[in-house]
């Protein structure tokens, strides 16, 4: 038999995710993949294999799972109640989920996007190559109960890791670039823009986050007259109210509302998990420098693997213990204390 993953629960947003779909602006199609592509790097550096792998996606809310076989789990973004038959799981770590075992992951207790990585990856059909789905594109479908998804060869058995999440649940500081509508925004309305704290609005989704504030909106100059021009996800749309509008993986690929900057590529998880509870500002700072901040970043997605470690259990919530040799190799019935030097 075949390994995979059987739906028995899935939240409304429960989609199959890899890196996307790039290069295919020109067809009209954005690149989509994983909202949080930190947190896909991270559980395929838990589980020891490529990043590209395809994992799920959870927006809020998880499900109820199982493996048909043995299979290794890794859990990372935003972290959401999770358990193996009732025995509490730690988040940003690897397990292994036994076949038959019923895997039960609740809601995000912070952030938005939660991800469930397996070992081996999903193995559904590739189409434009990927296996993402892209739902405002219409290419995939939302998960629901009864599915059963096909998973990839596994070749390593090693679980019980764990990795420091890099931080970006709590809000804070989003770095932007200039665009090319910049100009028409008067130097105090960009002022006043970086100098304003934003929320999420609820109601956003995988196309762009709408962001509330207090005070007046941000009015650009000459705005009915600009053609709609080519866009891409981190790119920060201002609506014809004066409210912007950050775009993520799902976004179209043309538009033309001004945009007042584009959210740097390492700053748009942060975007992508901030709930509703945290507050973002955002900096302009100079093509060159955001060009730098990504090649660090990037540098620091592909040295994650060195900083996994074992995860630590307490022996409490342990409910194999005695399957572990404990005190294998450590003490010897036939070694006599006394001839200890």
């Amino acid at each position: 038999m075949s390994r995979a993953l059987i739906i028995h629960r899935a939240g409304p947003q429960v989609t199959v995710q890899d890196p996307g779909r790039p290069g295919l602006l020109g067809q009209g199609l954005s690149q989509g993949g994983a909202a949080d592509p930190v947190a896909l790097a991270e559980g395929a550096a838990l589980l020891r294999q490529p990043a590209s792998q395809a994992a799920l996606e959870m927006a809020g809310m998880g499900g109820s799972f199982e493996a048909t076989q043995d299979t290794r789990i890794a859990l990372t973004g935003a972290p959401m109640t999770a358990s193996i038959d009732g025995q509490t799981l730690a988040w940003n770590a690897s397990h292994l989920l036994r076949a038959g075992q019923r895997l039960e992951i609740g809601a995000a207790l912070r952030g938005i996007y939660g991800y469930l990585h397996l070992g081996g990856g999903i193995a559904t059909e590739m189409v434009l190559g990927a296996r993402a789905a892209h739902l405002a594109a219409g290419i995939g479908r939302a998960l629901r109960p009864g599915d059963r998804l096909p998973l990839g060869d596994d070749t390593r058995a090693e679980v019980g890791l764990t990795l420091d999440p890099a931080p970006r649940l709590a809000g804070g500081t989003v770095r932007m670039t200039r665009s090319m509508q910049t100009v028409l925004f008067d130097p105090e309305v960009l002022d006043r823009f970086q100098a304003t704290a934003f929320r999420r609005d609820a109601r956003g989704n995988r196309m762009g986050a709408r962001l509330e504030f207090d005070g007046d909106p941000f009015a650009a100059s000459g705005q009915l007259s600009i053609l709609s021009e080519v866009i891409v996800p981190g790119d920060i749309q201002m609506t014809g109210d004066g409210t912007p509008f950050v775009l993520l993986p799902e976004c179209q690929t043309t538009g033309g509302y001004p945009r007042i900057g584009t959210v740097i590529p390492a700053d748009l998880p942060r975007v992508v998990q901030a709930g509703p509870d945290v507050t973002l500002r955002f900096e302009v700072v100079t093509l060159e420098d955001a060009v730098a901040i990504h090649r660090r970043h990037m540098a620091e997605l592909a040295k994650l693997s060195a900083g996994i470690r074992p995860l630590l259990r307490d022996p409490a919530h342990i409910h194999d213990l005695l399957s572990y040799q404990l005190v294998s190799g450590v003490i010897s019935a036939h070694h006599d204390d006394q001839d200890t030097p």
